[in-house]
C-alpha cells in the first residue's frame, strides 16, 4: 500500500524494531531499548519521542532504583492504532476490533451449518460498519487496515462448499474498505497470534500445530513464520499418517464428534463430552501428532512443538500429555526428541491472528506475520 507523508503508519524500520521489542517483552527503559536494538542512546531518544508523539508510545511511572538514574519505561498505546480481524470457520465466524496492545475491544460472531460466501461478505461488512460508526472520529483514521484468517481450499470440504470456488473473499472485500485486506491460511495466523501475542518465551525454530474442527499448523524458522510458495507451508492436517489417514482425519474435532455422534458447540461452556471418549480420542490424537512431530523435526530439526486449539484448556493439557507420551515410545534413532508444550493463545489464537496481519505489516520490523 503506497505511503505518503501524511500517513500515520508510515514508520521507519527503526521505529517498528523499537516497537516489536516491546510488544514482546513488555513495557522497556529507554536505556534497555539501546542495549537491545544496538541504537545509540540519542537515536532511541529522538525516534521513542516521535513514537511517543504519534501516540504508539505511552510512558509507565518513573522506576527509581538504589544505584543509578531513575528510569521512564515506555509501553505500547493501546488506541495507537486498530485492527480489525475476521475468522473463517467451519460452523464459526467472528469479526472483532483489535487494538495496539492485542486486547479485543469489540467482538461478533455468527454461528451457521456451513459458511456461504455472500452471508460472510455481509456479515463481515456490517461488523466492519458497525466497529467504524461506534468510534469516535478521530480514531476512525486508526484502523490500519483487516485481516482474515481462512482456511485455503474451501471446496474441498465438501458439495456445499462448492460456492467457493472462484471466489476471493479478500478482493471483495478491499473494494469498499478505506484500509488494506490481508488474508491468510487460519492455522498460520493461529501461529503468527502466538508469534506476536503470546506469552511464551519461544525458540527461534519451532512446529505449531492447531486443532479445531480440522487440524492445521505453522512452522517457524530462524524466529520467522514461513509461509512457502503456495503460502501453504505447514498444512499439517494434511499430511500423511497411515493406510490412507491424514493427521485431519484423526487428531481434530470433527473426529471427536464423529466418535460422538453429534456436533459441539464452537465454545469451551458446551464441552460435555464423556470422559472415556475423550480420553480414546487424545490418546488417537496424541500417537497421530507424535508421528507428525518426528517427522518434522527429522526434516527440519526442530527443537520445540507447540500445541494449541479451539478446545478447552483442560483438553489441550491432556492432548499434549498424549502427544509426549507417544513421542517418548516412537523409535527417533538418529533425531533428538523434541520438548512439546501448550500453546497460550487456545480459541482466540486464529481471530487474534488475523489482526496480527495488519499489525504485522505496518508495525514488525521485515513487515511480516511472526
Amino acid at each position: 500500500m503506497p505511503q505518503d507523508a501524511s500517513d500515520p503508519f508510515d514508520l521507519s524500520r527503526n521505529e517498528r524494531l523499537i516497537l516489536s521489542l516491546i510488544r514482546r517483552r513488555g513495557p522497556m527503559a529507554r536505556a534497555a531499548l539501546a542495549q537491545a536494538t544496538g541504537l545509540s542512546a540519542q537515536a532511541i531518544t529522538n525516534l521513542t519521542r516521535k513514537l511517543i508523539s504519534n501516540n504508539f508510545l505511552a510512558t509507565e511511572k518513573v522506576v527509581r532504583g538504589r544505584v543509578g538514574q531513575p528510569s521512564t519505561p515506555l509501553s505500547l498505546s493501546a488506541d495507537g492504532a486498530l485492527f480489525v480481524g475476521l475468522k473463517l470457520g467451519r460452523r464459526l465466524a467472528e469479526l472483532a476490533l483489535v487494538d495496539f496492545a492485542g486486547q479485543v475491544k469489540i467482538h461478533r460472531q455468527e454461528v451457521y451449518p456451513f459458511p456461504q460466501p455472500d452471508r460472510m461478505l455481509a456479515f463481515a461488512r456490517h461488523g466492519i460498519a458497525t466497529f467504524q460508526t461506534g468510534l469516535a472520529a478521530r480514531n476512525r483514521g486508526r484502523i490500519a487496515g483487516l485481516g482474515i484468517a481462512a482456511p485455503f481450499r474451501l471446496w474441498d470440504w465438501g458439495d456445499e462448499m462448492a460456492e467457493w470456488h472462484g471466489r476471493d473473499l479478500r478482493a471483495e472485500l478491499a473494494q469498499n474498505l478505506p484500509f488494506p485486506v490481508f488474508l491468510e491460511n487460519d492455522a498460520t495466523t493461529a501461529c503468527g497470534a502466538e508469534l506476536v501475542f503470546g506469552g511464551s518465551n519461544l525458540p527461534p525454530d519451532f512446529l505449531y500445530l492447531y486443532i479445531a474442527h480440522f487440524a492445521g499448523g505453522g512452522v517457524v524458522l530462524d524466529g520467522k513464520l514461513r509461509f512457502g510458495p503456495q503460502r501453504n507451508a505447514g498444512a499439517l492436517g494434511s499430511m500423511p499418517i497411515a493406510e490412507g489417514r491424514q493427521l485431519v482425519d484423526i487428531a481434530s474435532v470433527s473426529d471427536l464428534e464423529r466418535r460422538l455422534g453429534r456436533a459441539l458447540p464452537p465454545d469451551d461452556a458446551g464441552w460435555d463430552v464423556p470422559e472415556q471418549i475423550e480420553a480414546d480420542w487424545a490418546r488417537d490424537a496424541g500417537r497421530a501428532l507424535a508421528f507428525v512431530a518426528l517427522s518434522a523435526v527429522s526434516l527440519v530439526d526442530l527443537p520445540l512443538i507447540v500445541i494449541d486449539g479451539a478446545i478447552p484448556a483442560a483438553a489441550r493439557a491432556r492432548l499434549v500429555r498424549e502427544t509426549r507420551r507417544a513421542i517418548d515410545t516412537i523409535p527417533a534413532a538418529g533425531i533428538d526428541r523434541p520438548r512439546v508444550i501448550e500453546g497460550s493463545m487456545g480459541r482466540q489464537a486464529r481471530i487474534l491472528g488475523a489482526a496480527a496481519l495488519p499489525l504485522s505489516h505496518f508495525f514488525q520490523p521485515d513487515g511480516q506475520l511472526g
